[in-house]
């Protein structure tokens, strides 16, 4: 590992390239002296990405045997890239499902004892600890090296629950039920684009989607064993996730109750909208990279309530800001164990109270 905080980005996808973005505008408040990425591919339509992220004070890394490719696009790569992981002190792993498990047992653990920590993103299921900020900070310890930061969907479902569920550290969710509506890609991306609404199946037997079993071992790292459910399916959108949800809980609550529990979460924030447009553009207008980053926009016109304990609703999913604004806060975290929090505030613009 080189002297100073070097903070090492894998991948410049829809999580990566904000994520790289952010570090870099608010590395001086964050106390990062350097941030790097990793590019895999030399396109050609990505060389204004590069070139953005570079002019943003990132450095670039590639494997040695595209170097040449990557200085034909006129773009000069400043590290290899096992060079940039040997020199990080906090690695992010932002590449497709499966990709950071593969690094993990080829690169990461080969350094594991010289980097003070290791961040995998979504659906990486066993890379490490699960973490969503503000869920199960307290689970976190110094042994824990390597941390698996959940999806933006099973976030917000996690503040849902945290919201309206646990109460002193006490869980009061008797049952959870979701449906994830989740957009088709990203607007960034050209794949994957749907003709038309795609029902997801229920692969697993107890929970269904993988977003009520992530949500559920989130909470389990807290000793919380909760009773969910969800269902998913894809629109043909490309704004925002949106999740539908059902908790019924084991004590009485009533609708202004509901809301205020969502008004006083500090991650979440609130909306009288009701289509995804206007929430997607406030982002895009009044974000990071178009990015809020709360952890949900619950949506107040479609709270109900049933039976004085059922609270029914939509709420939308930032585009991956929430699981943005949990890896910053695992990487200072991993930097400053003492004094991370206080540096977290340069973030504050962009956590919103309403939408």
């Amino acid at each position: 590992m080189a002297d100073g905080n070097i903070v090492h980005v894998v991948g410049t996808g829809t999580i990566g390239e904000p994520l790289i973005g952010l570090l870099c505008d608010a590395k001086e408040d964050l106390e990062i002296d350097e941030v790097t990425f990793y590019k895999h591919s030399p396109v050609l339509t990505d060389r204004p990405k590069v070139k953005g992220l570079v002019n943003r004070g990132g450095n670039l890394a590639v494997r040695e045997g595209k170097i040449k490719e990557f200085q034909e696009l006129g773009i000069e790569p400043m590290y290899e890239a096992e060079e940039a992981i040997r020199r990080a002190s906090v690695i992010i792993d932002c590449t497709p499902k499966g990709t950071g498990l593969m690094n993990k047992e080829k690169y990461y653990n080969k350094y594991k004892n010289k980097i003070k920590g290791f961040l995998a993103q979504g659906s990486e299921f066993g890379f490490g600890k699960m973490y969503a900020v503000g869920i199960n900070d307290q689970a976190i310890t110094p042994k824990d090296k390597f941390i698996h930061i959940v999806s933006c969907n099973t976030h917000n479902m996690a503040v849902l629950i945290n919201a309206l569920a646990i109460e002193n550290k006490k869980n009061h969710l008797k049952e959870g039920r979701f449906l994830c509506i989740r957009r088709a890609n990203d607007i960034s991306q050209v794949k994957s684009f749907l003709p038309s609404p795609e029902v997801g199946i229920h692969k697993d037997i107890k929970m269904g989607t993988h977003h009520a079993v992530d949500v559920y071992h989130l909470y389990k790292t807290l000793g919380i064993e909760l009773n969910v459910f969800s269902s998913a399916l894809k629109l043909n959108t490309q704004y925002m996730h949106c999740i539908w949800y059902d908790l019924k809980l084991n004590k009485k609550i009533t609708k202004d109750e509901a809301i205020q529990c969502f008004i006083d979460n500090p991650k979440v924030a609130v909306t009288h909208k009701k289509a995804a447009n206007l929430v997607f553009s406030f982002g895009r207008d009044h974000g990071h990279y178009g990015r809020i980053l709360d952890q949900t926009v619950i949506v107040l016109p479609t709270i109900h309530v049933l039976n004085d304990n059922e609270i029914i609703g939509f709420c939308f999913t930032p585009q991956d800001g929430n699981s943005i604004l949990s890896s910053i806060t695992a990487t200072e975290r991993f930097l400053f164990p003492d004094s991370y929090e206080e540096k977290l505030n340069v973030l504050g613009a962009f956590l919103l109270q309403e939408v």
